[in-house]
């Protein structure tokens, strides 16, 4: 017989799965995500992404699956996450670690350009800091954010929110609704592939 802790944290993140796929605000909001990209990579601006630690690699994961492929070959799309290790340990030691992310976005970000922040607290620094830079410059902020949505929430053009106790259960989410936002905008981007 499998270990209890092991059906008990498999069915929790079923839970929170289900939780999320009864709140029909949260799945407009993946919808106007779809939307933004769709309009926004075929007229020409770019995307970006950031986040710390677990949600750093989950904006690598969504930049590289636009740079290189999802599921078929397709062209590549402008897709960049901000986590060069010498920007960020440069930037980090001359400015502080909370201006990493909003100098990346001064010096690449444009009107029209999208940043997608990723935080399950919504209250890391560098990203608020990021944020406000990205608005500044009047692109698009998207969150994927946990909890309550942490200070960034107000910032963002789309909060995107996964309630939920840990982080570890609101990444799990982050990285499905991931994955369903590049499905459904490569469908109507290139509806041959599918």
């Amino acid at each position: 017989m499998a270990d209890p802790h092991i059906l008990a944290s498999l069915s929790e993140a079923q839970e929170c799965l289900q939780a999320f796929l009864n709140d029909d605000s949260s799945l407009q909001k993946i919808e106007q995500f779809v939307d933004l990209l769709v309009k926004t990579f075929p007229s020409g601006h770019k995307v970006y992404s950031a986040g710390n630690g677990g949600s750093h690699c989950d904006a690598m994961h969504f930049a590289e699956e636009w740079t290189g492929r999802y599921r078929k070959d397709r062209k590549p799309m402008p897709a960049l996450a901000f986590s060069d290790p010498s920007h960020i340990t440069c930037t980090a030691n001359d400015y502080g670690f909370e201006h990493v992310f909003e100098r990346m976005v001064d010096a690449f970000g444009a009107t029209g350009d999208v940043f997608l922040a990723i935080t399950t607290s919504g209250n890391s620094k560098n990203l608020i800091l990021a944020a406000e830079a990205a608005k500044r410059k009047g692109m698009k902020v998207i969150g994927l954010l946990g909890k309550n949505g942490g200070a960034i929430k107000d910032l963002c053009d789309i909060p995107i929110i996964v309630p939920g106790a840990t982080s570890d259960r609101i990444q799990e989410l982050h990285i499905k609704i991931i994955h369903v936002v590049i499905e459904c905008a490569e469908r109507r981007l290139f509806p041959e592939l599918y």
